[in-house]
């Protein structure tokens, strides 16, 4: 469907938060229906920006009324785009919604490659169903990654896993002290990793740390919960040979946000442990489901969490550019 000759797209710092109130509040249906979170916290996180002007992007203005948006931040000399969303007119189609998103992301996207200073953009649309806006991220010259949303639905769990862990390792509750070693396993864990791919923060214990740091400290994902996250620590050094982070995105709903192991550390049954344990804490916190993300070419993941009960609710992608510049 082509788009209204009444729409105009203009930039989103121009707008105060209040304007985009109905559009965030229609979003936020979305996300309880479709992935069973709350998009609140994350919704006063947007007005904050938007009302200090600091928020890069572009909004759909029809009959003088704000019904879309999309939005971006930048990391030195990496985008990435945070989220794309429409709502149609009472009378109208959701194809008139997708045409909006279409033409808020084709002005972003122009934006980012042919601005000198970023070399990369990053994308995870997680509310998208997996190829809605495909095309026009391949027009752009992106690479595409299908990503799974899968759901573990908690039963009657009476008491925790039973712990039986290879000689000379720990297992304890996540602490703060945790951030910096944690930072130097999730750079060793994802090297060469197809995730690392998606995320450049993978491949650096810096980058790492500013992942960390986001959803430990910022709620870039729910609301952190130490009490379901946890490390196995390597005795002798100290070091963490795996974790697991959760945090709540509803009260029915517990994400892990992360879950990895150490390459010498793999296939001992520690992944295991910790996504039963995490079960068991989220439960005791009166979730009834978990959720998690994984790509979808990482077969090994995937097979794991099938045999640990999930199940794929939904699918979506990543999508990646890079530039290439001569030497």
């Amino acid at each position: 469907m082509a788009l209204g000759a009444s729409v105009e797209i203009l930039d989103l710092r121009h707008f105060a938060a209040t304007l985009l109130r109905p559009v965030l509040d229609a979003e936020g249906e979305v996300w309880k229906q479709r992935l069973h979170w709350d998009y609140r916290t994350s919704a006063r996180l947007l007005m904050q920006y938007l009302d200090n002007h600091m928020l890069p992007g572009y909004a759909a203005i029809e009959a003088e009324q704000v019904t879309g948006y999309v939005f971006c931040v930048y990391e030195e000399t990496k985008a990435v785009i945070g989220d794309v969303f429409a709502m149609p007119a009472p009378d109208e189609s959701a194809d008139s919604a997708h045409s909006i998103e279409e033409t808020l992301l084709r002005h972003l996207l122009e934006l980012l490659v042919n601005s000198p200073q970023v070399d990369r953009v990053e994308s995870q649309l997680l509310l998208h169903p997996s190829g809605t806006h495909a095309h026009t991220f391949r027009a752009a010259g992106f690479e595409l990654y299908r990503r799974l949303f899968m759901v573990q639905l908690l039963a009657d769990i009476a008491r925790p896993p039973q712990v039986n862990l290879p000689p000379g390792l720990d297992l304890r509750a996540w602490t703060d002290e945790d951030l910096a070693p944690a930072a130097r396993l999730i750079a060793e864990a994802y090297h060469g990793h197809p995730d690392s791919l998606i995320n450049d923060q993978y491949r650096s214990v810096s980058g790492s740390m500013r992942f960390l740091n986001n959803i430990v400290r910022f709620s870039g994902c729910g609301a952190f919960s130490p009490q379901v996250s946890h490390v196995i620590v390597e005795r002798t050094s100290r070091e963490l040979v795996a974790l697991i982070l959760g945090s709540r995105v509803s009260p029915q709903s517990g994400h892990i946000t992360q879950v990895c192991v150490h390459p010498e550390f793999r296939r001992r049954g520690l992944a295991r442990l910790l996504l039963s344990l995490t079960a068991y804490w989220f439960l005791r916190q009166g979730a009834t489901e978990i959720s998690l993300t994984v790509t979808e070419s990482n077969t090994e993941a995937v097979d794991l969490y099938l045999a640990e009960a999930y199940t794929c609710r939904h699918t979506f992608d990543a999508a990646v550019w890079q530039r290439h510049r001569s030497a």
